[in-house]
């Protein structure tokens, strides 16, 4: 078994070093689809902006990303998975004169375990999500207008759209294996992870009315599992922590060794985001927008702008790092401020200000 490992590892270290021999001058791209491909987007862009237009696809989003993501951090405790940047390092696969080099990136260094690829697992459920989203309310649109069906076009959008989604997925790989930060096999793995947990999610409909308590009682067993985990594998012997030391040791750069892609950094950061779009969605704030009956186009897009400039301005907020205990406090917190200011506030107050404008001009 562990012949096999290393030997796909070695094959994942030729990947990488070939694409950083032959297409050094898409590093500007690369670099940019694995910033892009961050979940952190997906929380901060597409849930507001789909939260404003399609709310149920909104709700979805984040159920996605977030249990998703936790999925992949119990997989990653489990599976040990190695990555590319530390491993050429330490690998009793090569003879000291045929270790390759492979460069190093300031999205290179994570600091979790590798195995399967949290950008990749998040880029796929989430695209995947937005694909089967937006085909399920072009087809309810023609049925509930009557519309007559069109085949061909029917087959030309789903052939535009899965054609994009695959794009995706297939640069989001190549960015996550160009910067050394995965394996081939790991990225594979996570984009079939994803797909599998986005389609669970379209088959699944009691997170759109889910209680208070019902998020309240989801972020307390998904973060005390976790938790309980950790200590549990910690109480047998089995350090989780072990990539933050080889990160720290093998990293060309000490501050591209970032706190925030610990595991429970990801984990109160998810959770936080959980618990947020529960408190906003049962807001006496939202309540009040919805019996005010303000959905217009107008509404929308001032909601959708409103959002996009308020969290833009929220993102710039980091929580110091010099207390671990500090930092992971201020992550949930900021996380669960987000979808709370999108779903209730942003919608009231912009509600309010159109309402106020419609009476001077009256």
């Amino acid at each position: 078994m562990d012949a096999l490992m290393d030997a796909m590892q070695g094959f994942g270290v030729s990947t990488t070093r070939y694409l950083q021999t032959n297409y050094q001058d898409a590093r500007g791209l690369f670099l940019w689809v694995s910033w892009a491909a961050d979940l952190r987007n997906t929380f901060f862009i597409f849930f507001p902006l789909w939260f404003h237009l399609r709310s149920s696809v909104g709700i979805k989003l984040i159920w996605v990303a977030v249990i998703g993501d936790w999925l992949n951090l119990v997989f990653k405790w489990i599976l040990f998975g190695e990555r590319p940047y530390w491993w050429v390092h330490e690998t009793d696969h090569y003879a000291n004169a045929d270790r390759p080099h492979i460069e190093q990136y300031p999205m290179t260094c994570e600091t979790g375990p590798g195995s399967p690829s949290g950008h990749a697992m998040g880029a796929a459920g989430v695209y995947y999500t937005l694909v089967t989203s937006i085909l399920a309310i072009v087809t309810t649109g023609k049925k509930k207008h009557g519309g007559q069906k069109s085949p061909d076009r029917d087959w030309y959008l789903k052939v535009v759209l899965w054609t994009l989604f695959w794009g995706v997925q297939v640069c989001v790989c190549l960015s996550r294996v160009f910067i050394a930060a995965h394996f081939p096999h790991q990225v594979v793995a996570g984009v079939i992870s994803g797909m599998i947990v986005a389609e669970a999610f379209n088959r699944t409909q009691w997170i759109y009315s889910a209680s208070m308590r019902k998020y309240f009682d989801t972020t307390l067993f998904l973060t005390s599992f976790a938790v309980g985990f950790y200590l549990a594998l910690k109480a047998v012997g089995v350090d989780l922590l072990w990539t933050l030391d080889k990160a720290q040791r093998w990293c060309v750069r000490p501050e591209w060794v970032h706190l925030d892609s610990t595991p429970f950094a990801s984990l109160l950061r998810n959770m936080g985001t959980l618990f947020g779009l529960g408190l906003g969605l049962h807001s006496p704030l939202y309540a009040e927008t919805k019996r005010s009956g303000g959905g217009g186009t107008a509404v929308k897009v001032g909601c959708v702008v409103c959002s996009l400039v308020l969290l833009h301005l929220f993102d710039s907020f980091k929580p110091p790092t010099h207390s671990a205990a500090l930092f992971y406090l201020l992550s949930f917190c900021k996380s669960a401020t987000v979808p709370l200011v999108a779903v209730s506030i942003v919608p009231y107050c912009v509600n309010g200000a159109l309402r106020l404008q419609s009476q001077k001009g009256a």
